[in-house]
């Protein structure tokens, strides 16, 4: 069950969607919910369905006190790592807030401290609090439709369906169609090739 942070500070939630994945940015969001936000649907965006998070995310978006999308490219990705980019991403969304949280809670266990703003690491945030379960969804659905979206350009890959994780199918069309421009040549299973 998600829970309010702190009813009396102003609470950014940030997380990001695409660690795991062979191809693609890794996109991070960064929510700040007014404090009688409830939704009965809402939760970690891997226990939802893609129809479940194409109807939260519009309403996250509506409802919410501000909020914050970013990519950041699998050549940062390859430049930094996938954890620094992940973070990088995350501030990135953080800079794009209108309003200035008080306090900032982070899916995870890793983060750079933002200038001037304390922060809080909480595991498996995304399925305890409602400011950081709302920035998954939005994180996974702007992720979602930039794979969809690259996927008209490079259709072999199938990365409609499988969002740049690595599939069985995406990594034989690897093996037969070589690495795009999108792939992250750091990862194991590309490097290699």
């Amino acid at each position: 069950m998600l829970h309010s942070y702190n009813k009396k500070l102003l609470v950014c939630g940030t997380d990001e969607a695409g660690r795991g994945c062979l191809s693609g940015p890794v996109t991070a969001a960064a929510v700040i919910l007014p404090k009688s936000f409830r939704h009965p649907m809402l939760n970690d965006s891997k226990k939802l369905s893609a129809k479940q998070r194409a109807i939260l995310a519009p309403i996250i978006k509506q409802e919410a006190v501000s909020y914050g999308i970013s990519h950041v490219s699998p050549h940062e990705i390859d430049r930094i790592n996938i954890l620094q980019a992940s973070i990088l991403a995350m501030h990135k969304s953080i800079d794009k807030l209108k309003t200035t949280p008080d306090f900032i809670i982070v899916d995870g266990n890793k983060f750079n401290p933002y200038p001037n703003i304390p922060h809080e690491t909480i595991v498996k945030g995304d399925g305890k609090f409602y400011a950081i379960a709302a920035a998954s969804v939005l994180a996974k659905t702007a992720r979602d439709e930039y794979m969809v979206a690259l996927h008209k350009k490079f259709p072999y890959y199938q990365w409609n369906k499988n969002m740049g994780y690595p599939t069985s199918i995406h990594k034989a069309a690897i093996l037969k169609w070589g690495v795009s421009p999108h792939h992250r040549k750091t990862f194991k299973g590309i490097k290699d090739i």
